[in-house]
């Protein structure tokens, strides 16, 4: 979809160039309008003028004083032009050259104002005035080239076009200033998101308009809520775990009831249903301890978060003296923290349960993140490889677990869009985990 800035500079840029037009065209219509009816004016003045000249003879004919009108009319083609008809006789101007003027006739007391095409092809602006004097019909057409008029108002139409042009172009300017000046906001608000993915805030502080506070004030009570169930899933779990460990204790101390001695397979199955409750009891207690108490929000620092990984899994895995190696930056990632602390859990729980003594940790980012742990243990075949992702998934039940550690690590690389490669470490000889997501999903 367009951006908003986007869409709103077009419309208000297609609104002004709207406007620019009629405007131009309303503009250049009342120029022309304004310069014909001056020139309609001095029209009427010279018809007025011809017909105040008009003179009654004994023989009931009528005669006008040229000296009346200006000089301009005897110039032959000089622009200005007059028709006079008294009835049916005509007395036309001597600058027309004998050129026939089609006038249009008018009635008495009227007068009107139109267009024609005069000598040369020029365009012509006509006045037509009606009159009845000494009881004869008159008419006097009184006609202009508008050539030197229209030269004028194309000069004029320029200007204005140029300078309303200018006008455009600085409105469009300042409402570009204007737009992004009001979108900020909302940059601002994505710029704190941003911070808010990355870990270094929990919530959006920032004084906004008022059509943008509901919209902060929801995203902030989601950013609320869904941490708060986050740690209340997290908590409900622990305690769960917690909470079961009396009864399960209960349940072994039955299974060594002597009223079972004379049903060992049932002592049996029993023994073995409790084993595995307290095994998932013992697995999402030490999930709890790798995650932590922060928030689900966090960013993931990797060099700060391997070291108390490390710590951990010495502790739980004490009774191994093993020499954990880490290589990572200590740089923020833009990964969920729970995401990469389950992962890297699972990775090197499950080192921690097959290696003799080594375990080797790299972790870069450049274009992508890549992981890769390594164990100095007995390592995997091949041909058993496919089979390790799947949930439940163990190749030795001697070992304690429940073959869920790598299902879930391939869960979570899937939904990162990312990949999983399980084979052997060429320098420890054992198993060897690489993953790798990308930086941008």
């Amino acid at each position: 979809m367009m951006a908003l800035r986007e869409r709103l500079g077009r419309g208000l840029i297609a609104a002004l160039c709207v406007i620019f037009v009629v405007h131009w065209i309303a503009a250049d219509w009342v120029i022309r309008t304004v310069a014909e009816g001056q020139m309609a004016n001095r029209l009427a003045d010279d018809g007025y003028s011809l017909l105040e000249s008009l003179a009654y003879a004994d023989d009931d004919k009528l005669s006008f004083n040229r000296l009346r009108i200006s000089s301009v009319y005897s110039r032959p083609l000089s622009g200005h032009y007059y028709l006079v008809k008294v009835d049916a006789e005509a007395h036309p101007s001597p600058s027309l050259l004998d050129f026939p003027l089609p006038v249009q006739a008018v009635g008495p007391e009227q007068q009107t104002l139109y267009h024609l095409s005069g000598p040369e092809n020029r365009p012509l602006l006509v006045l037509s005035l009606g009159a009845v004097r000494f009881g004869h019909r008159i008419n006097i057409h009184i006609a202009e080239d508008l050539s030197a008029v229209d030269h004028d108002i194309t000069w004029i139409r320029a200007a204005y076009f140029a300078l309303t042009l200018t006008i455009l172009m600085a409105a469009i300017g300042v409402l570009s200033w204007d737009v992004g000046r009001a979108l900020r906001p909302l940059t601002l608000v994505g710029g704190e998101l941003e911070q808010v993915c990355a870990g270094r805030r929990q919530r959006i502080e920032l004084d906004v308009p008022d059509e943008i506070k509901p919209l902060v004030n929801e995203i902030n009570h989601l950013l609320e809520l869904v941490a708060r169930r986050l740690q209340q899933s997290r908590t409900a779990i622990g305690n769960l775990a917690h909470a079961l460990k009396p009864p399960l204790a209960l349940l072994f101390r039955v299974a060594e009831e002597p009223a079972f001695l004379d049903h060992p397979d049932l002592r049996e199955q029993v023994q073995g249903q409790t084993e595995t409750i307290r095994r998932c009891i013992e697995r999402e207690l030490k999930r709890a301890r790798i995650a932590g108490d922060q928030q689900a929000s966090a960013a993931f620092n990797p060099r700060k978060e391997l070291v108390a990984l490390k710590k951990t899994l010495r502790a739980i895995h004490a009774e191994k003296d093993l020499d954990i190696q880490i290589t990572a930056p200590d740089a923020s990632v833009h990964f969920d923290r729970e995401d990469m602390m389950e992962m890297l859990g699972n990775l090197l729980d499950n080192a921690c349960k097959w290696a003799r003594r080594r375990i080797d940790v790299e972790l870069a980012f450049a274009d992508e993140v890549l992981l890769r742990v390594a164990d100095d243990g007995p390592g995997c075949a091949e041909t058993e490889l496919a089979g390790l992702t799947r949930r439940g998934a163990r190749l030795d039940e001697s070992v304690q677990g429940h073959g869920l550690g790598l299902g879930i690590v391939a869960d979570i690389v899937d939904s990162y869009k990312g990949s999983l490669q399980l084979g052997r470490s060429k320098a420890l000889g054992g198993f060897l985990a690489t993953v790798r997501l990308p930086l941008s999903r």
